[in-house]
């Protein structure tokens, strides 16, 4: 009876813990990886998820720091101090699991762990940064596992692979080469795209009974060492350029624990370390060049991140053989340093789930959290200057999320 009950809690519980660790973190992190319906114990269930994220970034106090490459948004140091820079969006995600005998499962899934959208537009005084940016990813994995008695309870070692597409844009104000300062600058483009494999690998540890488990899961870095695309320079001299480069994207390792602490009552927590700072400043070159590098690059993407953490945890409660909620709280530590607005961000989750049947869950989940102030301009990291484009500062913004779900076993 008492496994009964916990498990019922645990329903709501991965909901809003799902959601959020994945529906904002730092870096370029959308969905994230999440394998949790791999420990589902049916013969077969399949899982669809999506997240509705509404981030209120607004940037203030905005000037244009170096004019050479674009002066404001007319050529004329022009445009608002103001500007709206997020974009909502949605995260989906698929899977299903199947047992394998009386031991092993596997489960394929279809996700967009990577992603970023800002939008500041074209009338901002900090178009020669950026215009819009938009970053997108398809991630298809199968992950399986095997279990074995161990003590009171049972281990799962863990491992799987994992095939990802990332491709993206960048939109800003360019300078006519040669000639800064003259009027009429026009709006460079740059477009890429590749694919890559990973790999994870994990252990964990689990006792039904007390609806206990504890997780670490590895997830591999992504080499993108064939990023091709083209550098858009039409506006400005007339020229579309092929481009190439090649950047990792980072892994992560994370540790889960669960565990029933009272009859109908659980508690949850997570740890989550993913190595953003990979992503300093990315060289692009024209094909053709043997060697890119910054001394030979066309262009670059400037990201200056720092390593992530996001700690959450929370409480489940069944209320009955059908209901049950859970509440949560999250700090994701920011991966800017000075240049960027990705600064902390602490996050109040709730979730609903409902068990109309022995096969089917509903849940709905919600986010409120803040987005903490900061300002972003000229800074030196490692060495290497950053936001020498312009400058801004922005003050404590809301960011919320939705989630809904549905989950059918057999």
């Amino acid at each position: 009876m008492v496994r009964t009950y916990l498990t019922k809690s645990l329903l709501a519980a991965a909901a809003v813990s799902a959601l959020n660790t994945s529906a904002w973190a730092g870096g370029l992190e959308r969905g994230g990886y999440n394998i949790d319906l791999l420990y589902d114990r049916s013969s077969v269930a399949i899982e669809s998820s999506a997240t509705y994220v509404a981030p209120q970034r607004k940037l203030k106090n905005v000037q244009d720091v170096d004019r050479t490459d674009g002066l404001g948004s007319n050529g004329l140091n022009g445009g608002s101090t103001t500007a709206d820079d997020s974009e909502n969006y949605w995260i989906p995600r698929v899977g299903i699991k199947a047992a394998i005998g009386d031991a092993a499962d596997c489960m394929f899934d279809y996700s967009q762990p990577w992603g970023a959208h800002t939008k500041p537009g074209r009338n901002w005084r900090g178009a020669n940064e950026n215009i819009e940016t938009k970053v997108e990813s398809d991630n298809y994995a199968v992950t399986c596992s095997y279990r074995f008695d161990a003590g009171p309870g049972q281990l799962r070692v863990i491992g799987g692979t994992f095939y990802q597409e990332v491709s993206g844009f960048k939109e800003r104000l360019v300078a006519p080469a040669g000639f800064p300062g003259v009027l009429g600058n026009g709006i460079g483009r740059l477009e890429l795209k590749d694919s890559a494999w990973g790999w994870r690998a994990g252990v964990a540890y689990e006792i039904p009974e007390y609806a206990f488990r504890a997780s670490l899961v590895y997830n591999s870095e992504v080499n993108l060492n064939d990023i091709s695309g083209t550098l858009n320079l039409s506006q400005v001299n007339g020229r579309i350029l092929n481009v190439y480069g090649a950047q990792k994207m980072p892994d992560s390792l994370e540790l889960k624990v669960q565990s029933g602490i009272a009859p109908d009552w659980l508690a949850f927590g997570s740890v989550k370390w993913t190595d953003w700072s990979q992503l300093q400043t990315i060289p692009f070159c024209v094909v053709g060049v043997p060697v890119c590098s910054g001394a030979t690059q066309i262009t670059s993407l400037e990201l200056g991140y720092r390593d992530g953490w996001t700690i959450s945890g929370g409480v489940g409660h069944k209320f009955n053989d059908q209901w049950s909620g859970a509440v949560s709280l999250t700090w994701d530590r920011g991966t800017s340093q000075g240049f960027g607005t990705q600064t902390d961000t602490w996050s109040v989750g709730a979730a609903v789930s409902y068990a109309p049947t022995q096969n089917v869950e509903l849940r709905l989940a919600g986010l409120l959290g803040v987005l903490t102030s900061g300002s972003s301009g000229p800074t030196t990291i490692n060495g290497v200057r950053y936001g020498t484009d312009a400058a801004y500062t922005f003050g404590n913004d809301l960011v919320a999320a939705i989630s809904t779900s549905v989950k059918v076993k057999f």
